[in-house]
């Protein structure tokens, strides 16, 4: 099979993660102005080495890697939902100030899950923490208690809900 130049470990393992934290360090010593205005060349100094030392450690570029692969995966998912949307109704979807904490709450726990799944445990967190959670001997009576407790809690907030809009 032949081999690209996109391919190539010089540029898939060098030189795309240092511009890509080069850039972003760059960026953020900008914005933040950390040493003061017009301080581009000391903020380039700083990104430079920030990059450097970032390619020369391995574990560091396979988690941002893997984080990178999972925002593209997110990007291209979103991309076809909100086309999808677009066909059908459109126009473009409107958040209300209701869906707005939900969708932040499932936003923070894909980018946990997303980290957890980048930094690979050895023996795989995923796996270890269904075991602990999941087929512990304490798990089931746990589990089926904590169900039950979430339907009274929603049917109580359902009926003092309704209760409460009739006054």
């Amino acid at each position: 099979m032949v081999e690209t130049i996109l391919q190539h470990w010089i540029f898939s393992q060098f030189a795309l993660p240092f511009l890509l934290i080069f850039f972003l360090a760059y960026g953020i010593l900008e914005k933040t102005e950390l040493f003061g205005k017009g301080k581009q060349r000391l903020n380039a100094g700083l990104a430079f080495i920030i990059g450097l030392i970032f390619v020369s450690a391995i574990f560091p570029k396979i988690v941002v890697g893997n984080l990178i692969l999972f925002l593209t995966v997110a990007l291209v998912v979103m991309f076809i939902g909100l086309l999808l949307w677009g066909f059908v109704s459109g126009e473009a979807p409107k958040v209300d100030g209701k869906l707005k904490a939900p969708f932040a709450v499932l936003i923070i726990i894909a980018v946990v899950a997303a980290l957890l799944w980048a930094l690979g445990t050895p023996g795989g967190f995923f796996r270890n923490a269904f075991d602990f959670v999941f087929l512990s001997s304490w798990s089931k009576g746990f589990w089926t208690n904590a169900v039950f407790v979430i339907v009274i809690i929603a049917a109580v907030i359902a009926v003092v809900g309704k209760g409460a809009k009739k006054e």
